[in-house]
């Protein structure tokens, strides 16, 4: 590959060179929605970040498979061993079927993820479909001495896995923390030790969801899902595995613990972490009760929304940050994004009505700057020093624009292509439907208002004529204008 990639590996807590497992294919999988409400801001996040990797990856020359699963089943409440499955509540509180609810959820996330540009991913398996293929890996890590039944319950032998391997390389933690942190819960219950986690979980009878197993009527624990649907489509070794940080403990240590334990070694080479959105500090999610969701973002109805924003707008604004940093959510940030947004869009439009010179007296290299590019983004995906370095072109393009500088066609042309190479094919940003209206309606507002000083002029000057030329204009235009004693009101009538 003419760019090499450094990509920040949670496993190993260095940024890395990245070299795929099979020369020119990537294999990816990605933590998906569990679908039991709206996606918020918070899962936006994880989309457009590994939608950009995905992107990034493929501009590099790389075949990629990138698998991004639908957690239909087997999530406990408070990502738990006990109480209720999500979906399964959800469909007891509206009265419906369970897949009903996972069925209207998923659509909403399809169209939240279209709104925000992000590719789909080329294959997506929901868990509902993949319980043969959960419950093979549960008989191959019970067959391998690392679990146990219990009063029909498969649990993961945490404690008996330590033994010959390490549980906890991923977030740092030992087997003695987790011991402790997990005294605070009530009771082991049917566990050995409160550190082991559910592979398969009996199902009551009043449980929907549920399927028949060697074992007996239950459940697959949501830690299996993935680890069985990685390894389907991605096979036994794979280059990255992503998700939110929330997801390293302890759903992606129980990954690594359940690969190990099943086929002897480590499936996953890179695994990477976008960090949080946080409101007022603290992570938003659906279990804090301080969450957005994307359709209340686009609409603007919200208690602590001041406005609507729209899709492209908050990918903008969770690109503008690294995906390693935390970024807090506020009206005045997004208003922030929703106007830099604008002035790359703004450049967008200067560069294809900028008129070309002979030569160039502008003070950018744009060749360098394309380079600048490559290399933010192949240093750990660094999109705001590519926006940065988009904002500097913008910059330059208005100097131009204003005639204080020229340009070459040469120099115009390559600048048109590298605005197109990452901002609309990497960033994945694009003019929306009705983007600028209200920079339109502003200056179609000033319009009318200069006519309508106009009649006011020409009543002064008892030029009915051309006072009443203007008024039966605008009445055919569709608007409706009244004389008042401050001069003139108008409103059009649609």
């Amino acid at each position: 590959m003419e760019h090499s990639l450094f990509l920040y590996n949670t496993l190993t807590r260095y940024k890395e060179l990245f070299k795929p497992i099979h020369e020119g294919h990537v294999g990816m999988y990605v933590c998906g929605p569990t679908v039991y409400g709206d996606a918020h801001l918070g899962h936006a996040r994880p989309a457009i970040t590994f939608d950009l990797l995905f992107r990034y990856l493929q501009k590099l020359g790389y075949k990629v498979r990138y698998v991004r699963n639908i957690t239909d089943v087997g999530h406990l409440e408070h990502d738990a061993d006990e109480g209720e499955d999500k979906i399964a509540k959800k469909a007891r509180l509206e009265q419906l079927e369970p897949m009903e609810v996972a069925q209207y959820y998923t659509n909403r996330f399809h169209e939240a993820m279209a709104a925000l540009n992000c590719l789909p991913p080329s294959i997506e398996p929901h868990a509902t479909g993949h319980i043969i293929e959960q419950q093979q890996l549960v008989k191959e890590i019970l067959d391998n001495g690392f679990a146990y039944e219990s009063n029909g319950s498969i649990y993961f032998d945490v404690e008996g896995y330590n033994e010959k391997h390490k549980y906890g390389i991923l977030s740092g933690r030992s087997l003695e923390n987790i011991k402790d942190a997990s005294r605070e819960l009530a009771g082991v219950g049917e566990k050995k030790n409160q550190a082991d986690f559910a592979l398969w979980k009996k199902a009551q009878p009043e449980h929907i969801m549920r399927w028949p197993s060697p074992w007996g009527m239950g459940f697959p624990g949501w830690h299996c899902e993935c680890t069985a649907m990685g390894r389907k489509y991605l096979g036994d070794h794979f280059d990255i595995h992503g998700g939110g940080m929330d997801l390293i403990f302890p759903h992606h240590e129980c990954e690594i613990a359940q690969a190990v334990a099943s086929q002897g070694d480590q499936m996953v080479h890179y695994w990477v972490h976008n960090n949080m959105i946080t409101i007022n500090g603290q992570k938003m999610g659906k279990s804090y009760n301080n969450f957005i969701t994307l359709p209340q973002f686009f609409s603007g109805e919200h208690e602590k929304l001041t406005q609507a924003y729209s899709p492209m707008t908050i990918r903008f604004f969770i690109l503008q940050a690294h995906y390693r940093s935390t970024v807090d959510f506020s009206n005045e940030a997004l208003q922030a994004a929703e106007k830099g947004l604008q002035r790359l869009l703004d450049g967008w439009k200067l560069i294809q009505n900028v008129t070309p010179a002979a030569k160039s007296t502008i003070d950018l290299d744009v060749k360098k700057l394309r380079e600048d590019c490559y290399e933010a983004m192949s240093d750990d995906l660094n999109s705001p020093i590519v926006i940065s370095l988009l904002f500097e072109a913008c910059r330059v393009l208005n100097i131009v624009n204003d005639k204080k500088a020229t340009i070459s066609a040469e120099d115009l042309n390559h600048l048109k292509e590298t605005f197109q190479l990452f901002a609309f094919d990497i960033l994945g940003l694009k003019q929306e439907a009705g983007s600028d209206n209200s920079a339109r309606e502003e200056a179609f507002g000033k319009v009318v208002d200069m006519l309508l000083e106009q009649r006011v002029i020409a009543k002064q000057n008892k030029d009915w004529a051309t006072s009443d030329k203007i008024r039966n204009e605008l009445t055919a235009l569709g608007f409706e204008v009244k004389d008042t004693k401050d001069g003139f009101s108008w409103k059009l009538n649609k």
